[in-house]
Formats: C-alpha cells, sequence, structure tokens
C-alpha cells in the first residue's frame, strides 16, 4: 500500500500519538500501581496503628484492673479486725471501731440485774469479829438540816453500818537460835526446825510472797515491785532489784519436783490444750508455751517456737492414742512421731471463714461460718437440756449441707480467682476437707470442746506482762516466770488462794502435786 504524502504524514502522526498515548498508560500504570502500595502501606499503616492503639488500650485497662485490684485489696486489708483475723481486741487501729466477739445469743432482755434475782450484798461481821467500833456523835456547832437549829436531843436511837478495810502492819521479828553441841563429836549446830535466815536481817515469807505476787500474776515492773512495798510500808519494806531477781530465781529451784510431778500428771489426762504465743527475749522473738486443762496449768519458755523445743516440753512426745489434744491447727501436732488424736478450734475457723469471705466477696464460706455456729448453738441448747447427742438425721444433714457448701465453694473460686486472696481461699478449702475429722468430731461427741479458748484465756496473762513489764532478759528469767506461773495457776484452779500457795512455797513448802489433787 502506498502513502501519498499528505497520507505519510498523518500515518506518522498517528504512529507517534499511539506512542505517545502508550507512554501515557505506562505512566498511568506506575501511578496507579504506586497508588496501591501506598494505599496498601496506608491500610498496613492504620491496621498497625489500630493493633498499638488495642495494645496500649488493653495495657491501660490491665492497670486500671492492677490498680482497682491493689484500692480493693487495701480496703479488705484496713478493714481486718478481732472478728475476721486473730488480731487482738487492743490492736484496733484508731480509726476503728472497737469489735469485741461475742457468740452469745441475745436474749432481748435489759441489761442487769433480771427481775426475782438475788441481790448480792456482803454480809456485815459477827459482834465477835469487829476489830474497830466508831462513834459518830453530834460535834460542837452541828445543825440541824432541816432547820438548821441546834436545839436537838439523842433519840435513843443507833443506826449502824459496817465498813472492811486493810492496814498495813510491819512485824519486825527477832529469831534466837539456840546453839547446841553434840556430846559424841563435838559439832555444834543450830536449831535444825527453825527457817534459817541467811542474813543478819531479811524479809519474811508474806513479804516474799507478796513480791512474788506482784511480778507473776499483777505483772508489775521489777522497779515498781519496791515503790509499791515502800509506799504500803512508808519505806520500811522495799527490797531491792538484785533481791527481787534472785527471788524468782529461788522459787523456781524450789519448784522443781512440783513441776516433774505436773508434767507426770497431765501426760495421763484423756484431754489436753496447748497453745503457745511470742514473747520478747533480749529483743528476740521467743515463745511462751501453755499446756493443760481446767485444773491444770503448765507453762515453759524458749527462745524458739520449733520442733527441739516442743521435744524439751517432753509433753506430746508422751501422749497416748487414748489422749485427744485440742489446738489451733498447729500442724506440727501430726507429726508421726506423735500418737495422739487430733481435734481443731472452731472459733478460729470460724474467723479465717469470715476474712476470706469478706476479702473475695464469695458468700460461701459465710453460709460455712453460720452452718458451723448454728450447730454450736444448737448443741449447747442440747447441752443444757439433758441430751447427749444429736439424731442422725441431724449429723447426716450437716455433713450434707456441709459437702455441697464446699463444692460450691470450690467452684467459684475457680470461677472467679481473686489475685491477692484466691489462694488463701483455695487453701481454707482444702483444709477444712483434709482435717474434716478433726474440725467436726465435737458434732459427733458432746464431751469434747468447740474451741481452744482454755488455752487462749491461759496465755493472756502474757499479753498483759509483756505491755506492763517488758520483755524478759534472758530465757531464764522467762523460765522463772513460766514455772512460778504454772504452781500459782494451778493451785488456784483448785481453789487454793494464791498468796496462801505462795507462803508455802516461800517457807521451803510448796504445795505438792499430791496434796493439790488428793480430792479428786
Amino acid at each position: 500500500m502506498k502513502f501519498t504524502g499528505d497520507s505519510r504524514r498523518d500515518y506518522e502522526k498517528a504512529v507517534a500519538e499511539n506512542i505517545q498515548l502508550k507512554d501515557r498508560i505506562l505512566g498511568y500504570q506506575e501511578q496507579i500501581h504506586d497508588l496501591r502500595c501506598s494505599l496498601k502501606k496506608l491500610r498496613k499503616s492504620k491496621e498497625n496503628q489500630k493493633a498499638a492503639y488495642e495494645e496500649r488500650l488493653a495495657e491501660k485497662d490491665a492497670v486500671i484492673k492492677e490498680l482497682k485490684n491493689r484500692l480493693e485489696h487495701e480496703l479488705v486489708i484496713k478493714g481486718h479486725d478481732g472478728t475476721n483475723t486473730g488480731m487482738p481486741t487492743s490492736q484496733t487501729p484508731l480509726y476503728q471501731k472497737k469489735v469485741i466477739p461475742n457468740s452469745r445469743r441475745s436474749t432481748g432482755k435489759k441489761r442487769g440485774g433480771q427481775p426475782g434475782h438475788e441481790r448480792h450484798v456482803k454480809k456485815a461481821p459477827l459482834d465477835g469479829e469487829i476489830t474497830e467500833t466508831v462513834l459518830h456523835e453530834a460535834g460542837p456547832g452541828e445543825c440541824c438540816p432541816g432547820c438548821g437549829g441546834q436545839d436537838y436531843a439523842f433519840t435513843g436511837e443507833c443506826e449502824v453500818k459496817y465498813e472492811i478495810d486493810i492496814k498495813v502492819d510491819v512485824i519486825k521479828r527477832r529469831h534466837e537460835y539456840y546453839i547446841y553441841e553434840c556430846m559424841g563429836c563435838g559439832e555444834r549446830f543450830r536449831t535444825g526446825t527453825a527457817p534459817q535466815l541467811k542474813t543478819e536481817c531479811g524479809y519474811g515469807p508474806t513479804v516474799q510472797a507478796f513480791v512474788l505476787s506482784l511480778m507473776n500474776t499483777v505483772d508489775t515492773p521489777i522497779n515498781k515491785v519496791n515503790m509499791l512495798l515502800s509506799g504500803l510500808t512508808a519505806g520500811q519494806a522495799a527490797p531491792c532489784w538484785g533481791y527481787i531477781a534472785k527471788l524468782q530465781q529461788r522459787a523456781y529451784t524450789a519448784l522443781e519436783s512440783f513441776m516433774s510431778d505436773l508434767r507426770v500428771l497431765l501426760v495421763t489426762r484423756s484431754l489436753v490444750y496447748w497453745d503457745d504465743t511470742v514473747i520478747m527475749i533480749n529483743k528476740a522473738r521467743g515463745c511462751l508455751r501453755f499446756y493443760g486443762d481446767e485444773k491444770i496449768a503448765f507453762y515453759a519458755a524458749h527462745l524458739h517456737k520449733d520442733m527441739e523445743s516442743l521435744d524439751d516440753d517432753n509433753i506430746l512426745i508422751l501422749l497416748t492414742p487414748q489422749t485427744i489434744v485440742m489446738h489451733d491447727h498447729n500442724k506440727v501436732n501430726y507429726n508421726e512421731k506423735y500418737s495422739f488424736r487430733n481435734i481443731e478450734c472452731n472459733q478460729h475457723l470460724e474467723r479465717d471463714l469470715q476474712k476470706s469471705a469478706d476479702d473475695t466477696r464469695h458468700p460461701e464460706l459465710l453460709e460455712l461460718k453460720e452452718l458451723i455456729s448454728e450447730t454450736i448453738r444448737e448443741r449447747k441448747e442440747k447441752i443444757a437440756a439433758g441430751t447427749e447427742k444429736f439424731e442422725d438425721a441431724y449429723t447426716a444433714g450437716f455433713e450434707q449441707r456441709l459437702r455441697e457448701i464446699l463444692e460450691r465453694a470450690e467452684k467459684r473460686n475457680a470461677e472467679d480467682f481473686n489475685p491477692y486472696f484466691g489462694k488463701f481461699e483455695k487453701n481454707l478449702i482444702d483444709r477444712v476437707r483434709k482435717y474434716h475429722d478433726n474440725y467436726f468430731l465435737w458434732v459427733y461427741d458432746f464431751s469434747l470442746p468447740t474451741t481452744d479458748n482454755l488455752s487462749e484465756r491461759a496465755l493472756r496473762c502474757i499479753k498483759s506482762h509483756m505491755k506492763i513489764s517488758g520483755q524478759f532478759g534472758t530465757e531464764k528469767t522467762a523460765g522463772y516466770y513460766a514455772r512460778i506461773k504454772s504452781y500459782v495457776e494451778t493451785c488456784r484452779r483448785n481453789g487454793i488462794n494464791e498468796m496462801q500457795a505462795l507462803i508455802r512455797l516461800c517457807t521451803g513448802n510448796p504445795y505438792t502435786v499430791k496434796e493439790i489433787f488428793s480430792g479428786g
């Protein structure tokens, strides 16, 4: 095909335009590709930004949740008191109202003596017992309280009232020891039956007993003992600190046989309570331990609260399988070298249940606490009515409710696990399951106690002692206190007057275990 001049030019022009169009298309394609890449990058960037935002948002949510948990934790800790922990009422923070635990049921009656209650008044002494009479006659210038007149006459009547008071008479007693000489060997000696005074002038057994009572029962600091006696006797009896310290040691030594015999008696009892508490010995944490029952009080002091000190006491190791031991979940009691049977304090369990419920806001453990409290109350009513045990149907119902509550509590703990308190709750549920028989044997045997309150009361004295008198200087001085306390408290639990017991101790003739328990 032949092109004319104009046609060729038109063709070449069209080819050139076509090339230009192709170049433009390629350019547009490159732009589209670049735009697509940019769009892809933009989308990826937005996705990254969104992921980063969501990550930051999740971090903030986690921080907020953590802060909420911490705030809730602090509020829970702030709410701990004697009702939901082992905190003594005396340690209640200033910003909290003191709550004194009381398991007794309210009767709805007013406080004080009830109608028909016999009024307790002190009986007047007999005429032969009167040691002093004070006559209250009208004095000079005394007026009538009605009109103020001074013209009055005695009616012959007399209103008699009695008063019982005390006064301190200091006795300064002289001892004359006669010297004898043996005709056989020529040895000279003093009267053998009379008390031997070591110094030219010393204190008698009543002063010594008073000092021991102040130190070991009243928990008076050693310097205040001197001040008190000096004040009562106008300075005539003021034993120094060294004398008081030596008196403690002498009493400790004199009671060695008593403590040995008391241990022998204690390990034969069918039910023994025991517990221990922290004391301070020379700025370190020591231990005062109590073993006993309603009639026996055996105290021991140690530098450490451990198995070695338990072995030193030589009590738990001697108990037989026939002995039941009440304690506050002292896990050492389950050591394989011991053969006695264990029961555990339900009052401490109830406090733990209340604490866990307060911490986690889970109601199941409160239900368990109420089940225990309700059963204890009904048991008391049964005992008061002369019933010896629950019916089989009642105990079966108790066990069924207990199982149901524990199952629901375990499920709740798994579903709503509290990061701060969940582990304590889980351990508490497991503990009730594992030690079921030890906690609830009282449901089947009304002769067994439900709490370890006897031990708690027995150890309360040492808390007062630590607040008033402070720490013990050495383990020995803590041991002096423990042994003297054992003697005094055992005598008191058996109806023996404390001062009478201490006076006998100070004369070298303390009550023996056989004397105290000879009546039964």
